[in-house]
């Protein structure tokens, strides 16, 4: 065991996303997502950016390569984007996006570092949007054949496969409350977009392994959910919430079953569920990503509120640039209910966690070696490793830690106003510059990596 009580063989990386951090949205005959569609409404976007430049990582994937090296990962989790892949969602490959992502695969295995690919983060082609997104069932059979393409292409470069990210995200802030893309008010109506997301999850799965024996897994967004009060309506509220942001994503994958107090919550019905959907939706997985970030706290919603319940600020625990709380106990605690509430859960992979603080733009405070001090990140990372630490000592199987993010990027509908990176780009130039937290993360990965061998 290492300081933090992690394991050996414990893996230790980073986690990326190609929308976020790609750019070159004209080249290669990339098509438009629903990112870039949604970003043309400036008031979508906090700074009124978009993701046309990023990080440059499509043309400075090298350097950031090169970073990784340095920080010692063992893996590096990324995505494909679809719409260089498709650029309308449909037909025969684009050569020259292949060819892109060859070339990246390439570079990280000549490093030493094993590419874990994500098949979908959020950046849906356009068309498919336009012909319904993911309230049409068709878009399953488009995912799958996209997940065809890349079993076939890059099958034998990629260590791990995830098919679908956080899609209670995706679909509670991008089709519930319109609040990212494709902006959709669909509220419990979105039900059928997380049946479909689920659904291409476990279609690709079945795909990748007709020729595959990679380890295969999903992401899902996970937080521990209390009541804001010691009420008894704020305790069945919070309950509810529970199963709508974790139960609605595990319980389907992990036992073949939605909770049913889902039927509880507006508009959402199960009449999208079709024979044998279930049965694909939970076909056994490798490994089970969690992404966590921060804890919910749940009560009564005010008047004319969609839903019954409504997140409730925390009063005491110290926040992020975000707003989000700091609570390292949160992940040990929602490693724990889920290990709990699904005993036949196979191996966990913290697959994002991270949070955003912003050394400031005169360049911030320097630390030894003149690297830009942020202790505020070194303490985020070292508690939520010690959480870790406490969950394997509980007898929870968790063999890696994926950090959020490399660099800072693209954040979404936050623009570039959020700094999840290890990494400071320097907007004006996108010049790297590691922070302390980089070499902080890069000591404890040698430190738990233990001396090479001679």
């Amino acid at each position: 065991m290492n300081t933090f009580g992690l394991p050996p063989g414990f893996v230790f990386g980073t986690a990326t996303a190609a929308a976020q951090i790609e750019g070159a949205v004209h080249e290669g005959g990339r098509g438009e997502s629903i990112w870039d569609a949604y970003a043309r409404t400036h008031t979508n976007i906090l700074d009124a950016s978009s993701a046309a430049i990023a990080c440059d990582h499509y043309h400075r994937y090298a350097e950031d390569f090169d970073l990784l090296s340095m920080l010692g990962g063992q893996v590096y989790r990324m995505s494909i984007a679809w719409p260089r892949i498709q650029p309308l969602g449909r037909g025969p490959a684009k050569p020259e996006g292949i060819a892109f992502y060859h070339r990246l695969l390439d570079a990280l295995l000549d490093r030493g570092i094993e590419p874990w690919v994500t098949i979908y983060h959020w950046d849906l082609p356009q068309a498919l949007q336009d012909a319904g997104g993911w309230q049409n069932r068709d878009t399953v059979d488009a995912f799958a054949d996209y997940t065809r393409i890349l079993r076939d292409e890059f099958g034998d470069k990629v260590a791990a496969w995830m098919t679908v990210n956080e899609p209670v995200v995706h679909t509670g802030v991008g089709h519930a409350i319109g609040r990212a893309a494709p902006g959709l008010m669909l509220l419990g109506s979105a039900f059928v977009v997380a049946h479909h997301l689920l659904l291409a999850h476990g279609t690709a799965v079945r795909i990748l392994r007709e020729t595959l024996s990679t380890p295969v897994g999903i992401v899902n967004n996970h937080s521990p959910v209390e009541p804001a009060t010691g009420s008894e309506r704020d305790a069945g509220l919070a309950a509810l919430y529970d199963h709508y942001h974790n139960g609605q994503f595990a319980s389907p994958v992990l036992t073949g079953a939605y909770p049913p107090q889902l039927g509880e919550v507006a508009g959402i019905s199960f009449e999208v569920i079709r024979d044998g959907d279930m049965e694909i939706i939970s076909v056994p997985l490798d490994f089970y990503g969690v992404n966590y970030y921060f804890p919910t706290r749940v009560g009564a919603a005010p008047p004319f509120y969609p839903v019954p319940f409504a997140p409730k600020e925390y009063v005491g625990l110290p926040v992020t640039d975000f707003g989000w709380p700091v609570m390292p106990y949160g992940l040990l605690k929602i490693l724990t209910e889920l290990k709990t509430s699904y005993p036949q859960m196979p191996p966990v992979y913290i697959t994002e966690n991270g949070c955003a603080y912003d050394d400031g733009p005169q360049g911030g405070l320097q630390g030894p070696g003149g690297a830009l001090q942020d202790t505020r990140r070194i303490e985020f990372l070292e508690q939520h490793l010690a959480a870790i630490g406490e969950a394997v000592a509980a007898g929870i199987d968790v063999r890696g830690y994926f950090h959020w993010t490399l660099l800072d990027n693209w954040e979404w509908q936050e623009g570039y106003t959020k700094k999840f990176g290890l990494v400071r780009l320097e907007p004006a130039t996108l010049e790297r510059i590691p922070r302390a937290s980089f070499y902080r993360y890069a000591e404890i990965i040698r430190s738990a990596r233990g001396p090479n061998p001679t």
